[in-house]
């Protein structure tokens, strides 16, 4: 919406929530506390907002006021009920377009930003022609078009990815809707990337287009590991399969495992529908990539216990990164947490430092708070800003953010702090081995494996 607004200044757009709290984040005057962070995102609040971009929690107005209304709610993997674990629970998405029904005035366009499973555009569709049925014996004659228009953009490179798309989608039957909606992106963006599809083929594009690169990784991360046993790099391996143009080079970095808002919940749910649809083969298919995801996560935490001599119990291990990629501070479904608690389950005393990420979000994520001790195994967590306090005695550091940052750091000097023998679990390729050298430490690297005392 910030791009959309920044784009089209004869546009208002406004982003309303129920959260207040989150809503004065987005109004506040220091730029650098924000509630999401993303590079070049700051720039362009800053540019707009007041302007034509405003935020508030005046839903009835805001939707009242609204040609055009984006329902872009969280849709998260269901808990308990029908489907609980698989299929996505559309709660937001059906009180947000119950708002619509009752609030709008005349017509009005809604579009699906939601990632959501396929037909939940009926969902919408039936409370909003229930709306329309009701609004004939009223002065406020009501009528709605429901589109589908899903982001394809990766976090840490959102505003690039929304400036210069690879195609832009919209999925709907009304012409004169779907006119409407290009019309917007067509301020900035060339009509070759804009496709056209029903609604169902637009909602199933998202959700595949996020299973085929979460396949990608889990793939990548199998090699990795074949290539620790073998002998062979995963760089290199890479890099040979990457140069044929039928592959291409992108996702094939090896890495802890996939993590994300996305990723994960997008795959459950498409092996829900597909058994849903009793495509039970299919469904266990993409279990597949989700089962070496887990396994890769578990794999590394494991290692590390057995390398450190079979236990953690009192040790201090330092954790580099805990957002689940680099530049940006989600930390939904990263890796790290599941890392983190396997060791602190364990016994480990974990020091944690992140560039981006708070001590708020990590309790949340690990469910303890800082320096509390784990009932089970009696590890606990700590957080810190300083390198060298992180790394002061400790037993490892474990890598599992690519933060420029943490590649700028002078390992030499660092090493020295650490409790002898030390390791390095280098999970994100950071460091070059040539820069170790003529150090006492022990160093493992992901899709190549251990080198002992360089």
């Amino acid at each position: 919406m910030a791009v959309i607004a920044d784009k089209c200044p004869d546009i208002i757009v406004t982003l309303v929530d129920i959260d207040q709290n989150r809503i004065d984040s987005w109004n506040n005057k220091d730029l650098n506390k924000l509630p999401v962070y993303e590079p070049g995102l700051k720039e362009i609040i800053s540019r707009i907002r007041n302007k034509n971009l405003f935020f508030s929690c005046e839903i009835e107005s805001a939707i009242k006021d609204s040609d055009m209304v984006f329902i872009s709610v969280n849709t998260p993997t269901k808990k308990s009920g029908f489907g609980a674990g698989y299929a996505s629970d559309l709660k937001w998405v059906e009180s947000s377009a119950r708002q619509v029904a009752e609030f709008s005035v005349g017509h009005t366009i809604v579009v699906e930003k939601s990632t959501v499973p396929v037909k939940t555009a009926e969902l919408i569709q039936h409370i909003l022609n229930d709306a329309e049925k009701n609004s004939r014996n009223s002065s406020n004659l009501k009528s709605f078009s429901v589109l589908s228009s899903p982001e394809f953009l990766a976090e840490g490179t959102a505003i690039d990815d929304l400036e210069n798309p690879d195609r832009v989608l919209i999925g709907g039957e009304d012409a004169l809707a779907v006119r409407s909606l290009s019309s917007i992106y067509e301020r900035w963006i060339s009509s070759e990337k804009i496709l056209f599809t029903n609604l169902w083929s637009s909602e199933l594009s998202k959700l595949t287009a996020n299973a085929f690169l979460a396949q990608r990784i889990s793939s990548i991360n199998s090699i990795s590991a074949l290539c620790e046993s073998t002998g062979a790099e995963i760089n290199e391996v890479a890099n040979a399969i990457g140069a044929d143009r039928r592959i291409g080079q992108k996702f094939l970095s090896a890495g802890p495992g996939f993590g994300g808002s996305c990723f994960q919940k997008d795959i459950l749910n498409l092996v829900y529908l597909c058994k849903y649809y009793g495509l039970y083969e299919v469904a266990k298919y993409w279990e597949g990539v989700l089962s070496i995801n887990s396994w890769q996560k578990e794999r590394i935490a494991s290692l590390i216990v057995e390398k450190l001599f079979g236990t953690v119990t009192n040790k201090k291990i330092a954790i580099f990164g805990f957002a689940f990629k680099a530049s940006t501070n989600d930390t939904r479904e990263s890796p790290a947490i599941s890392i983190a608690k396997y060791l602190i389950e364990n016994g480990a005393n974990l020091i944690i430092t992140d560039p981006q990420v708070t001590p708020i979000q990590i309790e949340m994520e690990l469910s303890l708070s800082e320096s509390q001790q784990c009932k089970l195994g009696g590890g606990k967590w700590a957080y810190s800003k300083d390198h060298k306090y992180c790394v002061k005695n400790a037993d490892a550091v474990i890598l599992l953010t690519a933060w420029d940052e943490f590649k700028e750091l002078d390992w030499k000097d660092l090493i020295c702090l650490m409790r002898k023998p030390s390791w390095i679990f280098d999970n994100r390729k950071i460091i070059c081995i040539d820069d170790l050298k003529g150090t006492d430490v022990n160093f493992w690297q992901i899709g190549l494996g251990t080198i002992h005392s360089m």
